[in-house]
């Protein structure tokens, strides 16, 4: 292949043109397209590249941590259940709204598995994802005032299309910090989706906030535009112990 060629190509940045070129050069002959039928497949190349190379930056920036599908969760192990309902969000419907999402069950129920699983549907639609644990945001919005970082790490916080916060509820926050959570919460309300897992309900909110003011304004500005997803069967972890018991 002309080394002129692949050398123009390099500084327009059409690194999908160059994997396929010499392909695509052999297909032209062999089947004598037109200059344009040429040129279509060769943008469609790097159309494609260039959204798979979105992709996978996009997931890496999500931080999962592991990579789950809604193709691996167990719908029959827990019946309760509306299969329809999370398939209806994995369409991504509630993040074009700006609405949110809450996952409330017991510990091992797969909460996380399905936020994962609905992030990674968001990242193939195409839309930025953070996740993070409550604990884990908390504590670099919070060491972020002692170095001068914190609007920087707010932005970070602000700027996905979909935020998902695993564990609220596992600690309390205490009077230090629910206000830093508070801000992300009002901040991207009607501007960006969230997604919450917990294993406290509504009612036991008010515990996990220092201050019972900013608990309801926290809770006031979740439930608005939310999609409660409630899960009350039994722990998946406790389901694979069980089994490697009784298999030994």
């Amino acid at each position: 292949m002309n080394t002129s060629i692949i050398k123009n190509l390099k500084n327009l940045k059409l690194s999908g043109v160059i994997k396929t070129l010499e392909t695509r050069n052999q297909q032209a002959i062999k089947e004598n397209l037109s200059y344009i039928e040429f040129l279509e497949l060769l943008i469609d190349d790097e159309l494609s590249n260039r959204k798979e190379n979105s992709y996978k930056k996009r997931t890496l920036k999500a931080h999962f941590p592991a990579f789950k599908t809604l193709e691996e969760y167990d719908f029959n192990f827990q019946p309760s259940l509306n299969r329809q309902e999370i398939y209806n969000l994995a369409t991504c419907e509630y993040i074009r709204k700006k609405e949110n999402v809450v996952f409330i069950g017991p510990p091992g129920t797969g909460k996380t598995h399905l936020a994962i699983s609905l992030g990674v549907n968001a990242l193939r639609q195409g839309y930025k994802v953070i996740f993070t644990t409550v604990s884990e945001m908390m504590s670099v919005l919070f060491e972020s005032k002692a170095d001068n970082s914190y609007h920087q790490k707010l932005k970070y916080y602000l700027s996905p299309d979909l935020l998902i916060l695993d564990e609220l509820g596992f600690r309390k926050l205490n009077e230090h910090i629910v206000d830093l959570f508070y801000e992300i919460i009002s901040k991207r309300y009607e501007k960006g989706s969230v997604i919450i897992t917990s294993n406290k309900s509504f009612d036991e909110w008010g515990n996990i906030f220092y201050d019972s003011i900013l608990a309801l304004a926290i809770l006031d500005r979740i439930v608005h535009h939310c999609h409660l997803v409630l899960i009350k069967g039994e722990s998946f972890r406790m389901k694979e112990q069980k089994e490697r018991f009784d298999s030994n």
